[in-house]
């Protein structure tokens, strides 16, 4: 993986040292999990090549799949603009990405809204 270390720089950790990591799908844009990453984590990450994040409960790292099996190999990693976020592409292999057994974490669905942006 090729890494602009210049780009990685502009990652903002959090007073808690943390960065919010959004997993979206490579095939069809499917957002498919948050979870959070330290400075660590973000190298690992970029290193590996399979996602690692930090777990805020148990203060440890983990990796996507290490128990589940349900990886995650990574195709890209991209900065917001406030550099506050990262944007984690990935190829979802496996079940999904929720621990539930779930594809996308983000299953349950609170409004569908209209779809043609209209306000009525």
């Amino acid at each position: 993986m090729t890494v602009d270390t210049d780009v990685a720089e502009q990652v903002r950790f959090g007073p808690d040292g943390l960065v919010v990591a959004v997993v979206q799908d490579h095939r069809d844009g499917t957002v498919l999990m948050v979870a959070y990453m330290n400075e660590e984590a973000l190298a690992r990450t970029l290193a590996t090549g399979r996602t690692w994040f930090w777990s805020r409960s148990r203060q440890e790292f983990w990796q996507k799949g290490e128990t589940s099996g349900d990886r995650q190999f990574v195709r890209s990693v991209a900065v917001d603009c406030d550099g506050d976020a990262v944007l984690v592409i990935v190829d979802q292999h496996g079940r999904g990405a929720c621990h539930t057994g779930e594809r996308t974490c983000f299953y349950r669905i609170v409004s569908s809204g209209h779809g043609d942006g209209s306000t009525e």
